[in-house]
């Protein structure tokens, strides 16, 4: 929910006034308009097929691959613009999009954006979409099920996915509530509930299977469960340590981080769940009013993984000398496990169980801990 769970040294950052604009972010307007261009001008087809229309559209679309590979730049971790190439290639499959039309596409983008910015710059760009290139062939185009029934309380999470997929928020929500009732713990719907049904309503939508809106309804109905469930979240004994909890500015995707919370309430934490899109600002506000000993931060599309950057050079700048531990996770984290590194925490996890026991660890390790 929340890389393997390592803790180290953190990089010194400049504080947040001083940090360059990504170079390639900051046109990526301009950047994915001249890839299209080139594209239309290649391919004459797709002007027939899509018009002007189409082409604007194009430029939204590439607009994503843009964002996705400055982070990999950035970062210097060609694995992230790879991976993301994984997942459209997917995507692509189920619309009927060629695959050589992906990879023909990436060498555009590569030599549009190589062409417009500094040479060590343009050495990144080459090498993240080499990596892509390279995979190409052998990523699938199918992903497997997030749900099996033979796993741990599986027909309930298949269960409880059809009724979402159906509407039915209501059998949903009652469905979840008497298995608690009856004895299911907390957690374990949580992990063998929630979880799988949440990731395999992504796939879903990724497939082309169901629409956004059957993925929003899931999520807000999930949302609105967990909210029922809190009584017994609340009810653990408490620890004296304090921990606040946020996804990074223009991070909408919350579930995951909200899972993490609750399961440091479960283990005796006081919490402050900041939720999604929160701005630096309140996040600093919320750590100091709280006295929080661990900031969580979640990024679950690599395309957020600058902006976790910038939040943590702004925290630490904002905070001086007051005691805190960073802790990430998400996708992007999972995916390059020393990426944590890079961006200036000081751990990350795979679990929310692993977050943790990290987070216990890394508080013990403040001034004045006992």
């Amino acid at each position: 929910m929340l890389g393997t769970i390592q803790a180290g040294m953190r990089p010194v950052r400049p504080p947040p006034n001083s940090i360059a604009p990504n170079p390639i972010a900051s046109r990526c307007d301009e950047l994915a308009r001249a890839v299209v261009a080139i594209q239309f001008e290649r391919w004459p087809a797709l002007y027939a097929r899509y018009g002007e229309a189409g082409c604007d559209k194009c430029a939204e679309d590439l607009r994503f691959h843009v964002l996705y590979l400055a982070e990999a730049v950035a970062a210097n971790r060609p694995a992230l613009f790879r991976e993301y190439v994984g997942w459209v290639k997917v995507l692509f499959a189920n619309i009927g999009i060629p695959v050589e039309e992906l990879g023909e596409s990436l060498e555009i983008l590569r030599d549009v954006i190589a062409a417009r910015v500094d040479d060590a710059t343009a050495e990144r760009v080459r090498a993240c979409v080499a990596a892509a290139l390279d995979g190409l062939p052998g990523m699938a185009v199918d992903v497997p099920r997030f749900i099996a029934e033979d796993a741990p309380h599986g027909a309930l999470a298949k269960t409880y996915l059809d009724r979402l997929l159906a509407g039915d928020r209501r059998g949903a929500t009652t469905l979840v509530l008497d298995r608690v009732e009856g004895g299911m713990a907390v957690a374990d719907v949580y992990l063998h509930v929630f979880q799988p049904t949440l990731r395999e309503v992504g796939r879903l939508w990724q497939t082309g299977a169901i629409s956004v809106a059957h993925e929003h309804f899931a999520t807000a109905a999930t949302q609105a469960v967990m909210a029922q469930l809190y009584p017994r979240i609340f009810a653990a004994e408490r620890c004296n340590r304090s921990m606040v909890a946020t996804c990074v500015s223009g991070e909408l995707h919350e579930v995951g981080i909200r899972m993490v919370a609750d399961f440091f309430e479960m283990s005796g934490w006081d919490t402050y769940y900041l939720g999604a899109n929160a701005p630096a600002r309140a996040i600093v506000q919320a750590v100091r009013e709280r006295n929080a000993h661990i900031l969580a931060v979640s990024a679950t599309i690599s395309a957020h993984v600058g902006t976790v950057t910038d939040l943590i050079a702004a925290v630490r700048a904002e905070l001086g000398d007051q005691p805190l531990r960073i802790l990430v996770g998400g996708y992007p984290f999972n995916l390059v496990p020393d990426l944590w590194k890079a961006v200036g925490a000081d751990a990350c996890a795979v679990t929310a169980a692993e977050a943790i026991s990290v987070a216990g660890a890394l508080a013990d390790s403040l001034p004045g801990a006992a």
